[in-house]
Protein backbone atom coordinates (compact mmCIF):
# COMPACT_ATOMS: atom_id res chain seq x y z
CA UNK A 1 0.00 0.00 0.00
CA UNK A 2 1.12 3.63 -1.00
CA UNK A 3 -0.54 6.70 0.46
CA UNK A 4 -1.19 9.24 -2.86
CA UNK A 5 -2.60 12.28 -3.17
CA UNK A 6 -4.29 14.83 -5.55
CA UNK A 7 -3.44 18.53 -5.45
CA UNK A 8 -6.51 20.60 -5.31
CA UNK A 9 -6.42 23.53 -7.99
CA UNK A 10 -8.61 26.87 -7.85
CA UNK A 11 -8.65 29.55 -10.77
CA UNK A 12 -10.92 32.08 -11.28
CA UNK A 13 -10.06 34.30 -14.26
CA UNK A 14 -9.53 33.88 -18.08
CA UNK A 15 -8.43 30.37 -19.97
CA UNK A 16 -5.12 32.38 -21.27
CA UNK A 17 -4.51 32.86 -17.68
CA UNK A 18 -5.41 29.96 -16.21
CA UNK A 19 -3.54 28.07 -18.79
CA UNK A 20 0.06 30.62 -17.67
CA UNK A 21 -0.55 30.08 -14.22
CA UNK A 22 -0.84 26.11 -14.46
CA UNK A 23 2.16 25.99 -16.67
CA UNK A 24 4.13 27.80 -14.19
CA UNK A 25 3.42 25.41 -11.99
CA UNK A 26 4.44 22.18 -14.44
CA UNK A 27 7.28 23.82 -15.40
CA UNK A 28 10.09 21.78 -13.25
CA UNK A 29 7.23 19.18 -11.61
CA UNK A 30 7.52 15.40 -11.98
CA UNK A 31 4.82 15.41 -14.10
CA UNK A 32 7.32 17.14 -17.04
CA UNK A 33 10.15 15.20 -16.01
CA UNK A 34 8.21 12.17 -16.30
CA UNK A 35 6.74 12.32 -19.61
CA UNK A 36 9.49 13.42 -21.55
CA UNK A 37 11.31 10.05 -19.79
CA UNK A 38 8.33 8.41 -21.71
CA UNK A 39 7.83 9.64 -24.71
CA UNK A 40 11.65 8.13 -25.18
CA UNK A 41 10.15 4.42 -24.22
CA UNK A 42 6.58 4.71 -25.94
CA UNK A 43 6.90 6.37 -29.82
CA UNK A 44 4.04 8.50 -30.18
CA UNK A 45 1.09 6.79 -33.05
CA UNK A 46 0.06 9.51 -34.46
CA UNK A 47 0.56 12.98 -36.02
CA UNK A 48 -0.61 16.57 -35.41
CA UNK A 49 -1.51 19.47 -37.64
CA UNK A 50 -1.30 22.77 -35.97
CA UNK A 51 -3.94 24.40 -38.01
CA UNK A 52 -6.41 21.77 -38.01
CA UNK A 53 -6.14 21.43 -34.22
CA UNK A 54 -6.31 25.09 -33.56
CA UNK A 55 -9.67 25.20 -37.03
CA UNK A 56 -11.30 22.19 -34.64
CA UNK A 57 -10.82 24.11 -31.50
CA UNK A 58 -11.58 27.17 -31.80
CA UNK A 59 -15.16 25.42 -33.58
CA UNK A 60 -15.97 23.41 -30.44
CA UNK A 61 -14.04 24.50 -27.42
CA UNK A 62 -12.36 28.02 -28.34
CA UNK A 63 -11.47 28.33 -24.35
CA UNK A 64 -9.18 25.33 -24.50
CA UNK A 65 -7.17 26.46 -27.26
CA UNK A 66 -6.39 29.86 -24.86
CA UNK A 67 -5.59 27.61 -22.41
CA UNK A 68 -2.91 25.59 -24.51
CA UNK A 69 -1.58 29.21 -25.49
CA UNK A 70 -1.46 29.90 -22.19
CA UNK A 71 0.62 26.93 -20.87
CA UNK A 72 2.52 26.62 -24.36
CA UNK A 73 4.01 30.60 -23.40
CA UNK A 74 4.87 29.77 -19.53
CA UNK A 75 6.77 26.10 -20.28
CA UNK A 76 8.19 27.96 -23.46
CA UNK A 77 7.20 25.29 -25.91
CA UNK A 78 5.91 25.28 -29.11
CA UNK A 79 2.21 24.61 -29.90
CA UNK A 80 3.08 21.22 -31.65
CA UNK A 81 4.74 19.68 -28.56
CA UNK A 82 1.86 21.57 -26.18
CA UNK A 83 -0.91 19.62 -28.61
CA UNK A 84 1.04 16.41 -28.10
CA UNK A 85 1.03 16.86 -24.31
CA UNK A 86 -2.20 18.25 -23.71
CA UNK A 87 -4.16 19.00 -26.61
CA UNK A 88 -5.89 15.81 -26.40
CA UNK A 89 -6.79 15.74 -30.48
CA UNK A 90 -5.02 12.88 -32.48
CA UNK A 91 -4.02 11.17 -29.53
CA UNK A 92 -4.09 7.21 -28.96
CA UNK A 93 -5.54 6.00 -26.07
CA UNK A 94 -4.70 2.83 -24.29
CA UNK A 95 -6.54 0.06 -22.15
CA UNK A 96 -8.55 0.77 -19.25
CA UNK A 97 -11.50 0.08 -17.07
CA UNK A 98 -14.74 2.32 -15.51
CA UNK A 99 -17.88 1.55 -13.80
CA UNK A 100 -20.80 4.32 -14.19
CA UNK A 101 -23.60 4.32 -11.15
CA UNK A 102 -26.38 6.97 -11.51
CA UNK A 103 -29.44 7.25 -9.41
CA UNK A 104 -31.50 9.55 -7.51
CA UNK A 105 -29.83 13.36 -8.26
CA UNK A 106 -26.61 11.16 -7.70
CA UNK A 107 -23.83 10.59 -9.83
CA UNK A 108 -20.94 7.56 -9.12
CA UNK A 109 -17.70 6.52 -11.24
CA UNK A 110 -14.94 4.53 -10.64
CA UNK A 111 -11.79 5.66 -13.07
CA UNK A 112 -9.67 2.62 -13.62
CA UNK A 113 -6.12 3.44 -15.00
CA UNK A 114 -2.88 3.23 -14.59
CA UNK A 115 -0.68 4.73 -12.10
CA UNK A 116 1.95 6.66 -14.43
CA UNK A 117 -0.95 8.06 -16.30
CA UNK A 118 -2.12 9.79 -13.20
CA UNK A 119 -1.68 13.35 -12.73
CA UNK A 120 -3.16 13.83 -9.31
CA UNK A 121 -5.03 17.05 -9.88
CA UNK A 122 -8.64 17.91 -8.41
CA UNK A 123 -9.23 20.98 -10.40
CA UNK A 124 -11.62 24.28 -9.64
CA UNK A 125 -12.26 26.37 -12.64
CA UNK A 126 -14.25 29.60 -12.99
CA UNK A 127 -13.79 31.11 -16.46
CA UNK A 128 -14.31 35.23 -17.08
CA UNK A 129 -14.26 34.81 -20.87
CA UNK A 130 -16.32 32.36 -21.65
CA UNK A 131 -17.42 29.07 -20.70
CA UNK A 132 -19.41 27.26 -17.45
CA UNK A 133 -17.30 26.69 -14.36
CA UNK A 134 -16.47 23.43 -13.49
CA UNK A 135 -15.01 20.97 -11.25
CA UNK A 136 -13.10 17.30 -11.37
CA UNK A 137 -10.10 15.67 -11.86
CA UNK A 138 -7.74 16.22 -14.38
CA UNK A 139 -6.51 14.48 -17.30
CA UNK A 140 -3.43 15.53 -19.80
CA UNK A 141 -3.85 18.88 -17.53
CA UNK A 142 -6.81 20.38 -19.88
CA UNK A 143 -8.68 17.16 -19.71
CA UNK A 144 -11.61 16.05 -17.62
CA UNK A 145 -12.09 12.36 -16.81
CA UNK A 146 -14.93 13.08 -15.44
CA UNK A 147 -16.47 16.36 -13.98
CA UNK A 148 -19.73 18.78 -13.27
CA UNK A 149 -20.61 22.34 -14.53
CA UNK A 150 -22.24 25.07 -12.63
CA UNK A 151 -25.62 23.90 -14.32
CA UNK A 152 -25.25 21.13 -12.78
CA UNK A 153 -24.14 18.80 -15.96
CA UNK A 154 -22.00 15.64 -15.32
CA UNK A 155 -20.29 13.67 -17.21
CA UNK A 156 -17.95 10.50 -17.38
CA UNK A 157 -16.78 8.15 -19.80
CA UNK A 158 -15.89 4.70 -19.95
CA UNK A 159 -13.47 3.28 -22.48
CA UNK A 160 -14.54 0.45 -25.03
CA UNK A 161 -11.67 -0.28 -27.66
CA UNK A 162 -8.76 1.91 -29.70
CA UNK A 163 -9.35 0.01 -32.75
CA UNK A 164 -9.26 1.56 -36.22
CA UNK A 165 -8.85 5.50 -34.63
CA UNK A 166 -10.08 8.20 -36.58
CA UNK A 167 -9.48 12.12 -36.46
CA UNK A 168 -10.56 13.37 -33.56
CA UNK A 169 -10.66 14.69 -30.11
CA UNK A 170 -9.56 11.87 -27.23
CA UNK A 171 -12.00 11.47 -24.46
CA UNK A 172 -10.52 13.61 -21.90
CA UNK A 173 -10.76 16.39 -24.11
CA UNK A 174 -14.19 15.99 -25.39
CA UNK A 175 -14.93 15.83 -21.51
CA UNK A 176 -13.77 19.02 -20.92
CA UNK A 177 -15.63 20.42 -23.93
CA UNK A 178 -18.91 19.10 -23.02
CA UNK A 179 -18.79 20.38 -19.48
CA UNK A 180 -17.54 23.67 -20.85
CA UNK A 181 -19.90 24.26 -23.16
CA UNK A 182 -23.33 22.22 -22.77
CA UNK A 183 -26.12 23.45 -19.79
CA UNK A 184 -27.63 20.06 -20.13
CA UNK A 185 -28.08 16.67 -21.02
CA UNK A 186 -29.80 17.27 -24.14
CA UNK A 187 -27.07 19.79 -25.27
CA UNK A 188 -24.53 17.41 -24.27
CA UNK A 189 -26.17 14.34 -26.59
CA UNK A 190 -26.45 17.00 -29.38
CA UNK A 191 -22.53 17.82 -28.97
CA UNK A 192 -21.20 14.37 -28.58
CA UNK A 193 -23.21 13.68 -31.69
CA UNK A 194 -21.54 16.14 -33.65
CA UNK A 195 -17.33 15.76 -32.21
CA UNK A 196 -15.00 14.23 -34.04
CA UNK A 197 -13.86 10.65 -31.94
CA UNK A 198 -10.79 9.66 -31.80
CA UNK A 199 -11.57 6.58 -29.96
CA UNK A 200 -14.55 4.38 -29.07
CA UNK A 201 -16.15 5.26 -25.80
CA UNK A 202 -19.34 5.68 -23.76
CA UNK A 203 -20.25 8.98 -22.63
CA UNK A 204 -22.52 9.05 -19.83
CA UNK A 205 -24.09 12.28 -19.06
CA UNK A 206 -26.41 13.04 -16.15
CA UNK A 207 -28.45 16.34 -15.00
CA UNK A 208 -30.63 18.14 -12.65
CA UNK A 209 -33.17 16.55 -14.62
CA UNK A 210 -32.16 12.84 -13.21
CA UNK A 211 -32.04 11.85 -16.77
CA UNK A 212 -29.16 9.67 -17.65
CA UNK A 213 -28.00 9.07 -21.28
CA UNK A 214 -24.87 6.69 -22.32
CA UNK A 215 -23.65 8.23 -25.48
CA UNK A 216 -22.26 5.08 -27.53
CA UNK A 217 -19.37 7.05 -29.59
CA UNK A 218 -16.56 5.91 -32.26
CA UNK A 219 -15.20 7.45 -35.18
CA UNK A 220 -17.73 5.52 -37.37
CA UNK A 221 -21.10 6.24 -35.51
CA UNK A 222 -22.92 7.82 -32.55
CA UNK A 223 -25.73 6.27 -31.04
CA UNK A 224 -27.90 7.41 -27.50
CA UNK A 225 -29.53 5.14 -25.28
CA UNK A 226 -30.94 5.40 -21.20
CA UNK A 227 -29.60 3.64 -18.43
CA UNK A 228 -28.37 4.20 -14.93
CA UNK A 229 -25.73 1.65 -15.41
CA UNK A 230 -22.30 1.76 -17.39
CA UNK A 231 -19.20 -0.15 -17.74
CA UNK A 232 -16.98 -1.22 -20.56
CA UNK A 233 -19.00 -2.39 -23.61
CA UNK A 234 -21.71 -1.01 -25.75
CA UNK A 235 -25.50 -2.56 -25.63
CA UNK A 236 -26.48 -0.60 -29.32
CA UNK A 237 -23.21 -0.76 -31.37
CA UNK A 238 -22.17 -4.42 -30.53
CA UNK A 239 -20.16 -4.82 -33.76
CA UNK A 240 -17.53 -2.17 -32.10
CA UNK A 241 -17.31 -4.27 -28.90
CA UNK A 242 -13.89 -5.75 -27.88
CA UNK A 243 -13.47 -9.63 -28.13
CA UNK A 244 -13.01 -10.30 -24.22
CA UNK A 245 -16.03 -8.42 -22.17
CA UNK A 246 -16.19 -10.94 -18.85
CA UNK A 247 -15.19 -8.33 -16.74
CA UNK A 248 -17.27 -5.52 -17.84
CA UNK A 249 -20.08 -7.89 -18.42
CA UNK A 250 -19.42 -8.82 -14.49
CA UNK A 251 -19.05 -5.75 -12.99
CA UNK A 252 -22.68 -4.67 -15.10
CA UNK A 253 -24.54 -7.46 -13.70
CA UNK A 254 -23.27 -6.80 -10.14
CA UNK A 255 -24.61 -3.09 -10.30
CA UNK A 256 -27.52 -4.25 -11.80
CA UNK A 257 -28.17 -6.71 -8.94
CA UNK A 258 -27.15 -4.70 -6.18
CA UNK A 259 -27.51 -1.45 -6.54
CA UNK A 260 -31.53 -2.05 -6.69
CA UNK A 261 -31.35 -2.14 -3.03
CA UNK A 262 -29.73 0.93 -2.13
CA UNK A 263 -31.82 4.00 -2.41
CA UNK A 264 -29.03 6.21 -0.61
CA UNK A 265 -25.84 8.15 -2.59
CA UNK A 266 -23.38 6.93 0.08
CA UNK A 267 -24.48 3.11 0.01
CA UNK A 268 -24.38 3.43 -3.96
CA UNK A 269 -20.68 4.61 -3.85
CA UNK A 270 -19.70 1.68 -0.93
CA UNK A 271 -20.85 -0.42 -3.46
CA UNK A 272 -18.83 1.36 -6.29
CA UNK A 273 -15.51 1.67 -3.45
CA UNK A 274 -15.34 -1.03 -1.13
CA UNK A 275 -13.07 -3.14 -2.22
CA UNK A 276 -15.03 -6.48 -1.39
CA UNK A 277 -18.29 -5.47 -3.33
CA UNK A 278 -16.29 -7.20 -6.95
CA UNK A 279 -16.74 -3.75 -8.81
CA UNK A 280 -13.86 -1.83 -7.47
CA UNK A 281 -10.71 -3.29 -9.21
CA UNK A 282 -6.90 -3.79 -8.23
CA UNK A 283 -5.22 -4.66 -11.48
CA UNK A 284 -3.22 -1.40 -11.76
CA UNK A 285 -0.50 -3.04 -14.42
CA UNK A 286 -3.54 -3.94 -16.74
CA UNK A 287 -3.93 -0.70 -17.06
CA UNK A 288 -7.28 -1.19 -15.25
CA UNK A 289 -6.83 -0.57 -11.14
CA UNK A 290 -9.40 1.78 -9.45
CA UNK A 291 -7.52 5.09 -8.90
CA UNK A 292 -10.11 6.96 -7.55
CA UNK A 293 -14.30 7.10 -6.88
CA UNK A 294 -16.08 10.53 -7.81
CA UNK A 295 -19.54 11.60 -6.86
CA UNK A 296 -21.42 14.52 -8.47
CA UNK A 297 -24.84 16.00 -6.85
CA UNK A 298 -26.05 18.59 -9.47
CA UNK A 299 -28.78 20.20 -7.51
CA UNK A 300 -26.40 20.19 -4.35
CA UNK A 301 -23.99 21.27 -6.54
CA UNK A 302 -21.51 19.62 -4.19
CA UNK A 303 -19.29 16.91 -5.05
CA UNK A 304 -17.26 14.04 -3.47
CA UNK A 305 -13.96 12.35 -4.23
CA UNK A 306 -11.82 9.59 -2.76
CA UNK A 307 -8.49 8.51 -4.10
CA UNK A 308 -7.96 4.10 -3.54
CA UNK A 309 -10.29 1.50 -1.97
CA UNK A 310 -12.32 1.50 1.48
CA UNK A 311 -12.10 4.99 1.73
CA UNK A 312 -14.68 7.90 3.18
CA UNK A 313 -15.63 10.69 0.27
CA UNK A 314 -13.74 13.76 1.41
CA UNK A 315 -17.02 16.45 0.08
CA UNK A 316 -16.62 19.63 -1.41
CA UNK A 317 -19.34 22.30 -2.17
CA UNK A 318 -18.67 23.63 -5.46
CA UNK A 319 -22.11 25.38 -5.30
CA UNK A 320 -20.21 27.83 -2.29
CA UNK A 321 -17.11 27.90 -4.26
CA UNK A 322 -18.86 29.79 -7.31
CA UNK A 323 -19.88 31.99 -4.54
CA UNK A 324 -17.04 32.85 -3.94
CA UNK A 325 -16.03 30.73 -0.80
CA UNK A 326 -12.09 29.25 -1.30
CA UNK A 327 -11.71 25.63 -0.58
CA UNK A 328 -9.29 25.45 2.46
CA UNK A 329 -8.07 21.71 1.64
CA UNK A 330 -4.85 21.76 0.02
CA UNK A 331 -4.89 17.82 -1.10
CA UNK A 332 -6.89 14.78 -0.90
CA UNK A 333 -5.21 11.91 0.29
CA UNK A 334 -5.65 8.11 -0.11
CA UNK A 335 -3.76 4.55 0.14
CA UNK A 336 -3.67 2.50 -3.17
CA UNK A 337 -2.50 -0.87 -2.98
CA UNK A 338 0.36 -1.26 -5.98
CA UNK A 339 4.12 -0.24 -6.04
CA UNK A 340 3.92 1.21 -9.37
CA UNK A 341 5.09 4.99 -9.49
CA UNK A 342 2.10 7.98 -9.84
CA UNK A 343 3.49 10.26 -12.63
CA UNK A 344 3.05 13.11 -10.35
CA UNK A 345 5.00 12.02 -7.48
CA UNK A 346 7.62 9.64 -8.20
CA UNK A 347 10.92 10.08 -10.01
CA UNK A 348 10.68 6.96 -11.88
CA UNK A 349 7.46 6.92 -13.52
CA UNK A 350 8.41 5.29 -16.78
CA UNK A 351 6.88 2.96 -18.78
CA UNK A 352 8.00 -0.45 -18.54
CA UNK A 353 7.59 -3.20 -21.36
CA UNK A 354 5.17 -5.08 -19.10
CA UNK A 355 3.68 -1.83 -18.81
CA UNK A 356 2.59 -1.48 -22.31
Amino acid sequence: MKQVHSDIITFRGSHYDFGYKQGKMLKDSLIIQNRARQWKVRKPRFSINEQDAKQVFKQFGPGVWEELIGLGDALEWPMDKVLQEFGGFRVNHVKSGCSILTGDQYFIRNYDYHPKTYEGRYVFFQPNDQGYATVGPSQRITGRPDGMNEKGLVLGYNFMHRKKPGDGFICCAIGRIVLETCANVDEAVSLLKELPHRHSFSYIVFDRSGETYIVEASPRGVKVRQSKICTNHFEIMKHENRNYLVDSERRLNILEEQSQEYSEAIQAFRLMNDSDKGVFSDQYRNWAGTIHTSAYFPRELKTWMVLGGDQEPTEFSFGSWLAGKEIEQKKITGMINTDIPFVHMEANAVWMRSDR
